[in-house]
């Protein structure tokens, strides 16, 4: 027997294949179908605070326009809809998620507020969450706000939610930080349980016929594995107690295993159950059980960090780009 069981954020699950957030996490029938297909957790969509705000002016609007109409006309006026109205359609997926599946909850969270923050991330956890994952999803692109200031103000919020919240925390974090193994750091100080390596933001598009700036979400590349991977194996033997969850780009029980190999916990995945459906986290998890029996690997815990960067045979190759070399022995190129 293969023991896939592992610990993230101090709950115990019966696989290291999670899926995270994305449009099959947003509905029960496609959270029981992931649960069925034998996942170990579930992330479900992020309450974005802001969409929050503007749902709840929406509707303020809508009632407004009620308020100067008589009595006499009210059966003719279109009922306000109060289904999107502030956070609760979030509440109460989460409270649904909890019933029906039998997998943890992990509840997700981009706020633009402290006191939205820890409002929501209440909310979330009171509506029953198993933990809480902090999405922080900003461009900085003010020019005269520098890193630390950035950092600080990250700090600030995750202090306020952890004080409030008793559940375990995990941070998303973005990839364009400064130092990145100082600011894992500072987190963990501050109360957070895990890291989630990394966020993937949507990127702008032009189009040259309109000349608007678009956007459109393009599901992940396998080769974007590559930079939580390094990273993954870096932070391990600084960390070994805070949980890493390798998010992006992997699509495959092998990926599973560089994965675990390198450091992490858990392996989130989206894109390849969007594009081949959700029978296949079966798949992956049987890829991932036919390499362990190939290696006689009994347990995911005896992999877990065996290839991290103070185990690997050459752990210079998770520090050094060694562009040149692996230009000429790997890419094909020539030297003249």
């Amino acid at each position: 027997m293969i023991d896939l069981r592992c610990h993230y954020l101090g709950l115990m699950l019966r696989s290291p294949i999670v899926a995270s957030a994305s449009p099959l996490t947003a509905r029960l029938a496609t959270l029981q179908a992931l649960d069925d297909a034998g996942v170990g957790a579930v992330v479900l969509p992020s309450l974005f605070e802001e969409e929050v705000e503007s749902d709840a002016m929406a509707l303020s609007g809508r009632l407004d326009a009620l308020t100067d109409s008589s009595a006499e006309a009210a059966d003719y006026l279109p009922a306000a809809d109060r289904s999107f109205a502030g956070p609760m359609s979030h509440v109460r997926l989460v409270g649904a998620a909890k019933s029906a599946l039998d997998i943890p909850v992990i509840a997700s969270l981009n706020g633009a507020t402290d006191g939205g923050w820890v409002r929501y991330a209440t909310m979330l956890a009171d509506a029953g969450a198993d933990a809480i994952e902090l999405n922080l999803y900003a461009v900085q692109a003010n020019a005269m706000k520098a890193s630390a200031e950035v950092e600080a103000e990250y700090l600030h919020l995750v202090e306020h939610v952890r004080w409030a919240v008793g559940v375990p925390l995990s941070v998303k974090l973005s990839p364009y930080l400064s130092s990145t193994a100082n600011f894992v750091r500072q987190l963990r100080d501050a109360g957070v349980d895990g890291v989630v390596l990394f966020n993937r933001f949507v990127q702008p598009d032009i189009d040259v016929e309109t000349f608007d700036v678009v956007s459109g979400v393009e599901l992940s590349h396998h080769a974007e594995m590559r930079l939580p991977l390094r990273w993954i194996g870096l932070l391990r033997p600084a960390f070994p107690d805070l949980s890493l969850a390798l998010t992006s780009g992997a699509r495959s029980g092998v990926d599973v295993v560089k994965a675990v190999l390198a450091g992490a916990d858990v392996v989130m995945v989206a894109s390849e159950l969007l594009r081949r459906g959700l029978l296949r986290a079966r798949e992956i998890e049987a890829e991932l059980k036919a390499w362990m029996a190939a290696h006689e690997y009994s347990a995911v815990a005896q992999m877990r960090g065996s290839v991290a960067s103070n185990a690997a045979r050459d752990p210079r190759h998770y520090e050094r780009t060694q562009y040149i070399h692996n230009l000429l022995v790997h890419g094909g190129v020539v030297a003249r």
